[in-house]
């Protein structure tokens, strides 16, 4: 446990060591996706005359602008997956192959503490919008979504580190992580909120892991779902971390098989 706290504490001194880069991206940057997402949607719903959509009034789709731009941002994780496919494909894993941790441990501490120091100020602009504004937003399910999101985070960390994985194995393993967020853009609902995609397809996403990126936890505190659905994302995302966690051990034995450690 001391080691995977120095490890996130590690990544939360690198996050605060450049400010302005920090303050970019925990608030400048999804403040101002929110802020085009919020007029995007109310010029839509202006523009067709109606004041509801799919069954949602005006006021769902500003809350629902608002909290996905910053949950899509926290639940991503591409900058850890970039670093750990440079570390296999560079042969600079040799290092941490000799540490006193494993790899899959190090870089999770260090992308846990990074999150936790992002999602700290981050949240609080959707929270005071949404209060301000007085959009839909029922506060006392806060925790369980905060717990939602938490585990949703392992599941894409893991994923992620698959996907690292194949950097033994290919050359451009790099240009999987671009394909991996195009379909997380998708399918965790930050794209367009998942009440609006044709069944059967909706119900076979909201009911898949993905979904609990963005879409449940949203949909959650808005009052768009029920406490039954969100319980039953938990259960979706256990199923989906084994099965990616089961999927990671092989490749990592594999690619130790196959790793000569002749880099750097």
């Amino acid at each position: 446990m001391r080691k995977n706290l120095a490890a996130a504490k590690l990544a939360v001194l690198n996050q605060l060591e450049y400010r302005l880069n920090y303050v970019i991206d925990a608030i400048v940057q999804p403040g101002l996706s929110a802020i085009i997402e919020v007029t995007l949607w109310m010029a839509m719903l202006t523009g067709m005359g109606t004041n509801s959509l799919g069954g949602f009034g005006r006021e769902y789709y500003l809350a629902y602008a608002m909290w996905a731009t910053f949950m899509g941002r926290i639940t991503t994780n591409w900058m850890y997956e970039f670093i750990m496919l440079d570390e296999i494909d560079s042969g600079r894993i040799n290092s941490i192959l000799v540490r006193p941790i494993s790899f899959y441990e190090f870089y999770f501490s260090q992308f846990i503490g990074y999150k936790l120091a992002t999602a700290a100020f981050s949240f609080l602009i959707p929270l005071i919008a949404c209060l301000a504004f007085k959009a839909p937003l029922i506060v006392e399910r806060l925790p369980l979504m905060l717990l939602l999101l938490a585990y949703f985070l392992a599941f894409t960390y893991t994923i992620s580190f698959c996907i690292s994985c194949m950097a033994f194995f290919m050359t451009r393993a790099q240009s999987l992580t671009g394909m991996k967020n195009m379909m997380l853009w998708v399918l965790t609902g930050e794209l367009i909120p998942l009440d609006l995609y044709p069944e059967p397809i909706r119900t076979w996403i909201v009911h898949s892991p993905f979904a609990s990126g963005v879409y449940i936890p949203v949909a959650y505190i808005t009052g768009r779902i029920d406490t039954h659905l969100i319980m039953q994302s938990f259960v979706s995302i256990s199923v989906g971390l084994v099965l990616s966690g089961l999927c990671g051990a092989w490749l990592w034995r594999l690619g130790m098989r196959s790793y000569a450690g002749t880099g750097a």
